[in-house]
């Protein structure tokens, strides 16, 4: 299983069109540091965004959400990996 996953609009992208991706996002920050968003254009997204799931990197697109500033990579827990999903809080 390839280490590096992209999820587009909630669903995963299989492991072969996952390693596309990567690379292509990669070749582009080559070129165009920081502009996460014309990489996005460039493949018809909205938006698209590093982040670590469980040590994992993830490219996290969307077609509908906005692109948000380049920063570091939120880390976060994968869900359905043996772990709940966290408790809303009541106000």
């Amino acid at each position: 299983m390839s280490t590096l996953r992209v999820v587009v609009d909630g669903e995963a992208l299989s492991n072969e069109e996952a390693v596309a991706f990567w690379k292509r996002f990669s070749a582009w920050m080559d070129e165009h540091p920081g502009e996460l968003g014309g990489f996005a254009r460039s493949e018809g997204l909205s938006s698209v965004r590093p982040e670590m799931h469980d040590g994992v990197p993830v490219l996290v697109a969307s077609r509908t959400a906005a692109q948000g500033a380049y920063g570091t990579a939120p880390r976060k827990a994968a869900r359905g990996a043996g772990r709940p999903a966290p408790a809303k809080r009541r106000r």
